[in-house]
């Protein structure tokens, strides 16, 4: 089943590009600096990354935990 479909799957793969365009960012700025468009989503992503750091953190440590039991 796709993660699309799959609502638990689905919010498991919004956490991880959140935290994937978050690191992309920082490490490489130039890579998202466009903001409109198709990289426009991905520089939103990481804009939320950065100002709800402590909640996507929270979310992707909630999310391991489900996954693992």
């Amino acid at each position: 089943m796709s993660a699309l479909f799959n609502f638990h799957g689905f919010l498991a793969v919004v956490l991880l590009v959140i935290c994937t365009c978050t690191y992309v960012k920082i490490a490489y700025p130039p890579l998202l600096v466009k903001k409109d468009g198709f990289r426009g989503l991905f520089w939103k992503a990481a804009r939320i990354g950065e100002r709800l750091s402590p909640w996507v953190a929270l979310g992707c440590f909630i999310m391991g935990v489900s996954i693992l039991f």
